[in-house]
């Protein structure tokens, strides 16, 4: 038997390539780089080769504009324009994430622990703290991450996407435990993040297999093909499709697989977070979008009713529960279910202008997502002393703060409108896109709750833009002295003579809230994050001609 070695179409590889041996080789520069040098040295590699990897993606936009795609390593990828499209949003969003992620207040200080490895408030992490040991790991998680995203819609087998799948996630798990401050809310986020995800892997592992028992295959091209064939085993099918279906709603953060959101959302560095929400949603509706449309047309019938069900309910539960909340990541968290709801509506539809519609909602809700996490890491506490403090995350610490810091609180509220769809603003474009994509393609009821749903959400954005402008911030309140000792009997247990126990309880200091001062890369990636909003929102034809001529998946 003659083994052949298989044509490898390297240069279509090449957005992919970039990024993972970018992330291999900066695992050894955390090796070999001294410890002074190692955060410029990681910073600078990892913004080349998301840059190059943007480069790459340029290169190949001609190509297969005029070829319709190809196919690499087999059947395992498939380069066609949606691909390329999503590429470059993942690519370009993780560049802007990444500016987050590598700033350090005007104290020194990144948004990750010192040693995320040592247990919280033991003396090792105080001594860590401070010798200013910096955490420069995130750099190649942050890769390897992207990497993964990269691979995640451009898979052509279901076993490709279960690697990409875990690819991605997997550093996703360690960045979400590597807070500096709320060390403990930060590691629980972790765990319940893993725990679910390792629930959601296993349950699209399972859905894997039943499909692969009907078909026969793991390719895309051959289940489609199989689906067009009735047989006993139509029950089989099903089950795995909705299986596999689960697995990738849970990456979207659709309910009902939803649940572990807001505390990740929360718990986790913010610049993780903004990354987190902007790139892993593209990638996951890169997939859902390729199996949807390619693999199980043939199961449009069956598969409705469940896509239907999913969008109504992650629309209205995303809406209605973030409208009760009390802190902003949490908010946040749940208008991202609710915009997951969305653009489902353009899934839904079923046609090209329905993928058009989903790509550039997408980028723009990606670029508002990060530049809005952006602004919530530099909203900080300070106490009586001047001492910065943590992030402050509670809605009533943000009263006021337009009138001290008009141009962050001006930023935080052009993307607020961008999520509400206030025209003149991406959002508002992206929102109509999938909401006509949805009228066209007979789901108007889904696009009619999809703007009564908007018009409920416009109500928790407005209401922060109030309080940020037209509310008075809260008294600065002195610490009060420390009240007389209370004298209180005691008993002893049994029985013995009582002892007088003297309770000094002491009121804490007051806290403020302020923007703190950093080396500026936040800054420069909140502008262009709102340049962006703007642009697409009063400019959008371009950027939509371009996406709508890439938007036929290679079948």
């Amino acid at each position: 038997m003659t083994f052949t070695a298989p044509h490898v179409d390297w240069a279509h590889l090449s957005p992919v390539l970039i990024v993972l041996g970018a992330a291999a080789v900066s695992v050894l520069l955390e090796a070999f780089v001294p410890a002074r040098h190692r955060r410029t040295v990681q910073l600078a590699f990892s913004g080349a080769a998301l840059a190059g990897a943007l480069v790459a993606v340029a290169a190949l936009w001609s190509g297969v504009k005029s070829s319709g795609g190809v196919r690499v390593l087999g059947t395992s990828l498939i380069v066609d324009g949606p691909t390329l499209v999503l590429q470059g949003t993942i690519a370009a969003l993780a560049l802007v994430s990444l500016l987050i992620i590598a700033d350090r207040t005007s104290t020194g200080e990144d948004a990750f622990a010192p040693s995320a490895a040592s247990v919280p408030g033991s003396d090792y992490e105080e001594l860590a703290r401070r010798h200013g040991l910096t955490q420069t790991e995130v750099y190649p998680l942050v890769l390897f991450a992207t990497g993964g995203m990269l691979i995640f819609p451009a898979t052509g087998d279901l076993l490709t996407l279960f690697v990409a799948l875990e690819v991605l996630s997997l550093p996703l798990y360690l960045l979400t435990g590597m807070a500096r401050r709320r060390r403990l809310l930060s590691q629980e986020a972790a765990m319940k993040y893993f725990l679910l995800g390792a629930f959601a892997s296993a349950l699209m592992l399972f859905g894997i297999g039943l499909v692969y028992g009907y078909a026969g295959s793991l390719s895309y091209a051959d289940i489609a093909a199989a689906t067009q064939n009735p047989s006993g085993l139509d029950t089989l099918l099903l089950v795995g499709s909705v299986m596999v279906l689960a697995g990738l709603l849970f990456k979207i953060g659709a309910v009902p697989f939803h649940a572990w959101t807001p505390d990740v959302y929360q718990g986790a560095p913010t610049p993780i977070t903004g990354f987190m929400a902007a790139c892993t949603k593209v990638a996951a509706f890169g997939a859902l979008l390729r199996v949807v449309y390619t693999v199980i047309p043939g199961l449009q019938w069956d598969i409705d009713v469940v896509l239907w069900t999913v969008t109504i309910l992650t629309m209205v539960v995303g809406t209605v529960i973030a409208m009760v909340q009390t802190d902003m990541k949490r908010l946040l968290a749940y208008s991202s279910v609710a915009h997951a709801g969305f653009i489902l509506t353009g899934v839904v539809a079923l046609d090209s202008a329905g993928v058009s519609a989903v790509l550039f909602y997408l980028l723009v809700y990606g670029a508002a997502t990060i530049g809005a996490f952006g602004v919530v890491w530099l909203v900080r506490e300070r106490d009586a002393d001047g001492v910065v403090l943590g992030e402050a995350t509670h809605l009533s610490q943000w009263a006021g703060i337009g009138r001290r810091h008009p141009w962050h609180a001006g930023a935080f509220a052009l993307f607020l409108f961008s999520f509400a769809g206030i025209p003149l603003t991406a959002g508002f474009v992206g929102k109509f896109g999938v909401f006509s994509a949805a009228v066209d393609g007979g789901a108007w009821p889904l696009a009619l709750l999809g703007v009564l749903a908007s018009a409920g959400a416009a109500f928790f954005y407005v209401r922060i833009v109030v309080l940020m402008f037209f509310s008075d911030a809260p008294a600065d309140e002195a610490p009060a002295a420390a009240p007389a000792p209370v004298e209180s009997d005691v008993v002893l247990e049994g029985g013995a003579t009582p002892a007088v126990a003297t309770l000094v309880a002491e009121k804490a200091p007051a806290l403020t809230t302020t923007v703190v001062g950093t080396e500026g890369f936040a800054a420069i990636a909140i502008a262009l994050c709102a340049v962006t909003t703007i642009v697409l929102g009063v400019f959008p034809t371009p950027v939509l001609d371009a996406i709508s001529h890439m938007s036929t998946f290679l079948p």
